[in-house]
């Protein structure tokens, strides 16, 4: 298959990371045993994040013990966490152990620039022509077995393991909401990236070929506010890329600002049937990525040192063919990882899509659920 996410003859399912993904792997298949160690996907999101969401949901599990460990329960289906979980079905029934519902890969920009701006100039804190690129795409996630109905514009595949589902809309079209410590609520773009596929199809729990646990993944991304004009900008002409003549990746020209990056764990508690939001992830400033190595900023330096720590894994693990993040030593590479994007962070709050919603006008919510797709939408 020859894939392009902008050629207007694919079909919208052929022109998804869903399907981008499912090649890729399909390509692995036919490497021998022992390949030369090819880690794809690996910055920070895809990448870091997918090791995020195994550090929260163990420190889910800690918190969740404590609590009951205080109370006069002695009831709990929840794995020790003495030790982590060992494979993929092992970290599957961890994840649904803990009620977990949701996945956003929660993200804050707030990083600016005093650069004045033409409606052709299109400024960010990465790759401009890749951020076009995915936000072109149709918008994508994980498709979770607690979710009550596909939406009115949602697609499955016919194809792969069917962890995902895709809207007929462009990612940079669609808005969700989401939170982060620092910035609280947030309004983000449902922005494809492969993670949102791959952390999906990694918690999947099975009964044969009956799939009886997955979490809804998707990015909630809100760039920095220049992007943000631009993506307005990209609305405006339908979606054309061509239409920026003038693209830039910010680096010194950033005057200050935060690149918050994490994931958010969404879910009901299994021993309080109440629902929680877990944060965790790199709450980085531009300033101090600058101390920390010059020529970047928060975003490109969460991005080089997930790339660095990926390297310094497959030096030292030269035959293990092709290797997705969600298969790599969580630990190992957080550890590499940490000098460089700390602080990292976890903090529940008590944040849902559903506070203050329907007062001025009427909405169709589904109250007795919170982290139903439908709330978290901005239609």
């Amino acid at each position: 298959m020859a894939w392009n996410n902008t050629n207007p003859e694919l079909s919208v399912s052929k022109r998804s990371n869903y399907a981008l993904r499912e090649e890729a792997l399909q390509l692995a298949k036919s490497f021998p045993e022992n390949s030369p160690t090819a880690i794809i996907t690996h910055g920070a999101n895809p990448g870091m994040v997918s090791h995020f969401v195994k550090q929260a949901l163990l420190n889910i599990a800690e918190t969740i013990q404590e609590t009951n460990s205080n109370s006069s329960s002695s009831s709990s289906s929840i794995t020790a966490t003495t030790t982590f979980p060992s494979n993929k079905s092992a970290w599957a029934e961890f994840a649904k152990s803990l009620g977990v519902q949701a996945i956003h890969i929660s993200e804050r920009d707030t990083q600016y620039t005093n650069l004045p701006r033409n409606s052709t100039d299109f400024f960010n804190t990465w790759s401009v022509d890749g951020f076009l690129s995915e936000g072109c795409q149709p918008a994508e996630m994980g498709w979770g077995t607690h979710e009550k109905n596909l939406p009115s514009d949602g697609a499955r595949h016919d194809f792969g393991c069917g962890s995902a589902i895709y809207l007929n809309r462009p990612g940079a079209g669609t808005r969700v909401r989401s939170w982060t410590p620092r910035g609280g609520p947030h309004l983000g773009f449902l922005i494809t990236h492969s993670e949102a596929i791959s952390i999906a199809d990694y918690f999947t729990a099975k009964r044969g070929d009956e799939v009886t646990f997955r979490p809804t993944v998707h990015y909630a991304y809100r760039p920095c506010d220049t992007a943000v004009l631009a993506l307005e900008e990209l609305a405006v002409q339908n979606w054309d890329p061509e239409y920026f003549t003038n693209k830039k990746v910010m680096v010194d020209e950033i005057v200050d600002g935060y690149d918050d990056l994490g994931v958010l764990i969404m879910g009901t508690n299994p021993l309080t049937s109440k629902p929680y939001a877990y944060w965790y992830g790199s709450e980085l400033d531009s300033k101090t990525a600058k101390q920390r190595a010059e020529y970047n900023s928060a975003t490109t330096l969460q991005v080089t040192s997930a790339i660095l720590a990926a390297f310094i894994w497959a030096i030292k693990n030269p035959r293990k063919g092709v290797v997705e993040p969600e298969e790599l030593p969580f630990d190992e590479i957080l550890d590499v990882m940490e000098p460089y994007i700390s602080p990292i962070n976890g903090v529940f709050t008590d944040w849902n899509p559903l506070t203050g919603r329907g007062k001025l006008f009427p909405e169709s919510i589904d109250t007795s659920d919170p982290w139903q797709f439908k709330n978290l939408r901005v239609e």
